[in-house]
Protein backbone atom coordinates (compact mmCIF):
# COMPACT_ATOMS: atom_id res chain seq x y z
CA UNK A 1 0.00 0.00 0.00
CA UNK A 2 0.99 3.32 -1.26
CA UNK A 3 2.05 5.74 2.16
CA UNK A 4 2.24 9.18 0.05
CA UNK A 5 0.19 10.89 1.67
CA UNK A 6 1.17 14.38 3.98
CA UNK A 7 -0.14 14.74 7.49
CA UNK A 8 -1.87 18.49 7.45
CA UNK A 9 -3.36 20.45 10.29
CA UNK A 10 -5.65 23.61 9.67
CA UNK A 11 -7.67 25.64 12.50
CA UNK A 12 -11.42 25.90 11.73
CA UNK A 13 -14.15 26.69 13.87
CA UNK A 14 -12.32 26.76 17.42
CA UNK A 15 -11.01 23.25 16.69
CA UNK A 16 -7.88 21.58 15.33
CA UNK A 17 -8.55 19.34 12.20
CA UNK A 18 -5.87 16.79 10.94
CA UNK A 19 -5.62 15.86 7.33
CA UNK A 20 -4.73 13.77 5.25
CA UNK A 21 -3.45 15.43 1.63
CA UNK A 22 -2.51 12.37 -0.85
CA UNK A 23 -2.35 14.94 -3.71
CA UNK A 24 -2.39 15.19 -7.30
CA UNK A 25 -1.84 19.25 -7.00
CA UNK A 26 -4.06 20.25 -10.12
CA UNK A 27 -6.52 17.78 -10.14
CA UNK A 28 -9.85 17.64 -9.78
CA UNK A 29 -10.50 18.07 -5.98
CA UNK A 30 -12.13 14.64 -3.82
CA UNK A 31 -12.84 14.64 -0.14
CA UNK A 32 -12.87 11.87 1.88
CA UNK A 33 -15.04 11.00 5.10
CA UNK A 34 -15.15 8.39 7.21
CA UNK A 35 -17.21 6.31 9.42
CA UNK A 36 -18.29 6.91 13.15
CA UNK A 37 -15.62 5.58 15.36
CA UNK A 38 -13.07 5.36 12.27
CA UNK A 39 -10.26 7.91 11.41
CA UNK A 40 -9.12 9.21 7.90
CA UNK A 41 -6.97 6.57 6.84
CA UNK A 42 -10.14 4.58 6.63
CA UNK A 43 -9.51 5.43 2.66
CA UNK A 44 -5.52 4.43 2.71
CA UNK A 45 -6.77 2.00 0.09
CA UNK A 46 -8.75 3.90 -1.69
CA UNK A 47 -7.04 7.09 -2.23
CA UNK A 48 -3.90 5.77 -3.59
CA UNK A 49 -6.43 4.03 -6.46
CA UNK A 50 -8.07 7.82 -7.67
CA UNK A 51 -4.51 9.75 -6.38
CA UNK A 52 -3.39 10.08 -9.98
CA UNK A 53 -6.37 11.68 -11.37
CA UNK A 54 -7.59 13.61 -8.69
CA UNK A 55 -6.05 16.01 -5.48
CA UNK A 56 -7.55 13.93 -2.50
CA UNK A 57 -7.97 15.16 1.02
CA UNK A 58 -9.47 12.75 3.41
CA UNK A 59 -10.19 14.58 6.78
CA UNK A 60 -10.11 13.68 10.23
CA UNK A 61 -13.60 14.59 11.67
CA UNK A 62 -14.44 16.23 15.19
CA UNK A 63 -13.83 14.19 17.77
CA UNK A 64 -11.80 11.43 15.86
CA UNK A 65 -8.35 10.49 14.94
CA UNK A 66 -5.96 13.47 15.37
CA UNK A 67 -8.33 15.85 15.54
CA UNK A 68 -9.60 17.62 18.25
CA UNK A 69 -12.75 16.58 20.61
CA UNK A 70 -15.70 19.40 20.53
CA UNK A 71 -15.19 20.61 23.70
CA UNK A 72 -19.43 20.99 23.96
CA UNK A 73 -19.96 17.94 22.49
CA UNK A 74 -21.45 18.67 19.43
CA UNK A 75 -21.00 16.02 17.05
CA UNK A 76 -24.39 16.60 15.01
CA UNK A 77 -24.60 16.62 11.69
CA UNK A 78 -25.58 19.96 10.46
CA UNK A 79 -22.51 20.82 13.06
CA UNK A 80 -19.82 18.29 10.72
CA UNK A 81 -21.32 19.69 7.28
CA UNK A 82 -20.24 23.01 8.52
CA UNK A 83 -17.09 21.87 9.35
CA UNK A 84 -16.88 20.23 6.08
CA UNK A 85 -17.88 23.19 4.70
CA UNK A 86 -14.93 25.62 6.55
CA UNK A 87 -12.17 23.19 5.49
CA UNK A 88 -13.31 23.26 2.03
CA UNK A 89 -12.88 27.41 2.36
CA UNK A 90 -9.78 27.28 4.25
CA UNK A 91 -8.29 25.21 1.41
CA UNK A 92 -9.23 26.57 -1.49
CA UNK A 93 -11.08 23.65 -3.05
CA UNK A 94 -13.50 24.14 -6.09
CA UNK A 95 -16.62 22.42 -6.39
CA UNK A 96 -15.26 19.31 -5.68
CA UNK A 97 -16.39 15.17 -5.08
CA UNK A 98 -17.28 14.22 -1.82
CA UNK A 99 -17.49 10.60 -0.38
CA UNK A 100 -18.37 9.73 2.82
CA UNK A 101 -18.98 6.24 4.37
CA UNK A 102 -21.32 5.69 7.69
CA UNK A 103 -21.55 8.67 9.73
CA UNK A 104 -19.04 10.50 7.22
CA UNK A 105 -22.16 9.70 4.10
CA UNK A 106 -24.68 11.14 6.49
CA UNK A 107 -22.66 14.50 6.89
CA UNK A 108 -22.06 14.36 3.05
CA UNK A 109 -25.32 14.58 2.71
CA UNK A 110 -26.31 17.06 4.87
CA UNK A 111 -23.18 19.38 3.04
CA UNK A 112 -24.49 18.43 -0.36
CA UNK A 113 -28.10 19.68 0.50
CA UNK A 114 -26.37 22.64 2.42
CA UNK A 115 -23.99 23.24 -0.46
CA UNK A 116 -25.23 22.27 -3.56
CA UNK A 117 -22.79 24.40 -5.95
CA UNK A 118 -20.19 23.09 -4.06
CA UNK A 119 -20.24 19.19 -4.67
CA UNK A 120 -19.50 17.85 -8.26
CA UNK A 121 -20.53 14.14 -7.20
CA UNK A 122 -21.46 12.76 -4.32
CA UNK A 123 -20.78 8.83 -3.21
CA UNK A 124 -22.39 7.93 -0.44
CA UNK A 125 -21.44 4.53 1.18
CA UNK A 126 -23.63 1.60 3.09
CA UNK A 127 -25.74 4.45 4.95
CA UNK A 128 -28.90 6.13 4.09
CA UNK A 129 -32.20 7.62 5.99
CA UNK A 130 -32.84 4.14 7.10
CA UNK A 131 -30.68 2.01 9.33
CA UNK A 132 -30.73 -1.79 10.39
CA UNK A 133 -31.17 -1.86 14.55
CA UNK A 134 -29.06 -4.89 14.64
CA UNK A 135 -26.39 -3.30 12.76
CA UNK A 136 -26.11 -0.55 15.00
CA UNK A 137 -26.17 -2.68 17.75
CA UNK A 138 -23.19 -4.41 16.29
CA UNK A 139 -21.13 -1.43 15.89
CA UNK A 140 -21.87 -0.17 19.20
CA UNK A 141 -21.02 -3.45 20.91
CA UNK A 142 -17.81 -3.55 19.30
CA UNK A 143 -16.04 0.05 20.11
CA UNK A 144 -18.37 0.16 23.52
CA UNK A 145 -14.89 -1.15 25.49
CA UNK A 146 -13.42 2.09 27.16
CA UNK A 147 -9.19 0.16 27.26
CA UNK A 148 -8.02 -3.36 26.75
CA UNK A 149 -4.54 -4.47 28.30
CA UNK A 150 -2.43 -4.31 25.27
CA UNK A 151 -2.87 -3.02 21.31
CA UNK A 152 -2.92 -6.68 19.99
CA UNK A 153 -6.22 -7.04 22.11
CA UNK A 154 -7.97 -4.38 20.17
CA UNK A 155 -6.41 -6.57 17.15
CA UNK A 156 -8.26 -9.65 18.33
CA UNK A 157 -11.40 -7.83 19.11
CA UNK A 158 -11.18 -5.85 15.56
CA UNK A 159 -10.61 -9.36 13.87
CA UNK A 160 -13.41 -10.95 15.54
CA UNK A 161 -15.86 -8.38 14.72
CA UNK A 162 -15.00 -8.39 11.05
CA UNK A 163 -13.07 -11.48 10.00
CA UNK A 164 -13.04 -10.36 5.94
CA UNK A 165 -9.88 -7.61 7.05
CA UNK A 166 -5.88 -9.19 7.07
CA UNK A 167 -4.31 -9.13 11.16
CA UNK A 168 -1.65 -6.48 9.17
CA UNK A 169 -4.80 -4.66 7.72
CA UNK A 170 -6.27 -3.99 11.20
CA UNK A 171 -3.18 -3.47 12.98
CA UNK A 172 -2.36 -0.62 10.43
CA UNK A 173 -5.72 0.64 10.63
CA UNK A 174 -5.82 0.46 14.46
CA UNK A 175 -2.41 2.30 14.83
CA UNK A 176 -4.43 5.43 13.80
CA UNK A 177 -6.75 5.22 15.88
CA UNK A 178 -5.86 3.85 19.47
CA UNK A 179 -3.62 5.24 22.18
CA UNK A 180 -1.98 3.92 25.03
CA UNK A 181 -3.18 5.59 28.90
CA UNK A 182 -0.63 6.18 30.83
CA UNK A 183 -1.26 2.90 33.05
CA UNK A 184 -0.28 0.77 29.80
CA UNK A 185 -3.61 0.01 28.39
CA UNK A 186 -5.14 0.79 25.31
CA UNK A 187 -7.75 2.91 24.40
CA UNK A 188 -10.00 4.72 21.39
CA UNK A 189 -8.78 7.65 19.98
CA UNK A 190 -12.22 9.15 19.39
CA UNK A 191 -14.40 10.77 21.94
CA UNK A 192 -16.24 8.08 23.52
CA UNK A 193 -18.70 10.53 25.17
CA UNK A 194 -20.61 10.51 21.36
CA UNK A 195 -21.62 7.19 22.58
CA UNK A 196 -23.63 8.89 25.51
CA UNK A 197 -25.76 11.39 22.69
CA UNK A 198 -27.83 7.52 21.99
CA UNK A 199 -27.26 5.54 18.48
CA UNK A 200 -26.86 6.67 14.75
CA UNK A 201 -30.60 4.80 14.64
CA UNK A 202 -32.37 7.28 17.55
CA UNK A 203 -30.47 10.17 17.18
CA UNK A 204 -30.52 10.61 12.92
CA UNK A 205 -34.64 12.07 12.53
CA UNK A 206 -34.86 9.92 9.08
CA UNK A 207 -37.78 12.22 8.00
CA UNK A 208 -35.37 15.51 7.98
CA UNK A 209 -32.28 13.46 6.57
CA UNK A 210 -34.71 12.31 3.71
CA UNK A 211 -35.65 16.15 3.33
CA UNK A 212 -32.19 16.25 2.49
CA UNK A 213 -31.83 13.51 0.08
CA UNK A 214 -34.63 14.89 -1.80
CA UNK A 215 -32.36 18.11 -2.72
CA UNK A 216 -29.64 16.41 -3.90
CA UNK A 217 -29.32 17.09 -7.76
CA UNK A 218 -26.02 16.34 -8.59
CA UNK A 219 -24.71 12.56 -10.18
CA UNK A 220 -24.66 10.49 -7.20
CA UNK A 221 -23.14 6.80 -6.44
CA UNK A 222 -24.69 4.52 -3.47
CA UNK A 223 -22.33 1.76 -2.28
CA UNK A 224 -23.94 -0.82 -0.50
CA UNK A 225 -21.55 -3.60 1.11
CA UNK A 226 -23.14 -6.99 -0.13
CA UNK A 227 -23.11 -8.25 3.42
CA UNK A 228 -23.86 -5.33 5.12
CA UNK A 229 -25.67 -5.21 8.07
CA UNK A 230 -26.68 -1.68 8.21
CA UNK A 231 -28.32 -0.47 5.06
CA UNK A 232 -30.48 -2.91 3.86
CA UNK A 233 -30.71 -4.27 0.14
CA UNK A 234 -34.44 -2.52 0.62
CA UNK A 235 -33.02 0.72 2.49
CA UNK A 236 -30.63 0.94 -0.34
CA UNK A 237 -32.98 0.64 -3.15
CA UNK A 238 -35.54 3.09 -1.75
CA UNK A 239 -32.32 5.60 -1.20
CA UNK A 240 -31.22 5.18 -5.24
CA UNK A 241 -35.23 6.01 -6.42
CA UNK A 242 -34.92 9.59 -4.04
CA UNK A 243 -32.40 10.57 -6.35
CA UNK A 244 -32.48 11.34 -9.55
CA UNK A 245 -29.03 11.31 -11.00
CA UNK A 246 -28.10 8.46 -9.33
CA UNK A 247 -26.76 4.69 -9.63
CA UNK A 248 -26.39 2.15 -6.77
CA UNK A 249 -23.60 -0.28 -6.89
CA UNK A 250 -23.68 -3.83 -4.72
CA UNK A 251 -19.75 -4.65 -3.55
CA UNK A 252 -20.08 -8.37 -2.49
CA UNK A 253 -17.55 -9.59 -0.15
CA UNK A 254 -17.66 -6.49 1.85
CA UNK A 255 -19.91 -5.53 5.15
CA UNK A 256 -20.43 -1.97 6.11
CA UNK A 257 -16.82 -0.83 6.12
CA UNK A 258 -16.55 -1.68 2.07
CA UNK A 259 -13.55 0.11 0.58
CA UNK A 260 -11.24 -1.66 3.17
CA UNK A 261 -13.52 -4.90 3.45
CA UNK A 262 -12.87 -5.40 -0.59
CA UNK A 263 -10.74 -2.78 -1.51
CA UNK A 264 -10.48 -3.80 -5.48
CA UNK A 265 -14.49 -4.41 -5.65
CA UNK A 266 -15.15 -1.10 -3.92
CA UNK A 267 -12.29 1.25 -6.17
CA UNK A 268 -14.00 -0.51 -9.46
CA UNK A 269 -17.39 0.74 -8.51
CA UNK A 270 -16.07 3.65 -8.56
CA UNK A 271 -14.23 4.06 -10.75
CA UNK A 272 -16.92 2.91 -13.16
CA UNK A 273 -18.96 5.97 -11.92
CA UNK A 274 -16.31 8.20 -11.78
CA UNK A 275 -15.80 7.54 -15.70
CA UNK A 276 -19.37 8.20 -16.39
CA UNK A 277 -18.77 11.89 -15.63
CA UNK A 278 -17.29 12.83 -18.28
Amino acid sequence: MSTAYHDHTLSLRGLNFHYLDWGTAGRPPFVLLHGGAQTAHSWDDFAPVVRADYHVYALDQRGHGDSDWAADGDYTRHTQAEDVAAFVAERGIAPHLLAGLSMGGINAITYTARYPERVRALIIVDVGPEIEQQGQENIQGFVGIDALDSFEAFVERAHGFNPRRSLDNLRQRLSHNLKQLPSGQWTWKFDQTRRGSGSMRSSLKPEELWQDVGTIGCPTLIVRGGESDILSPAAATRLQAAIPDSRLAVVPGAGHSVMGDNPDGFAAAVQAFLQSLG
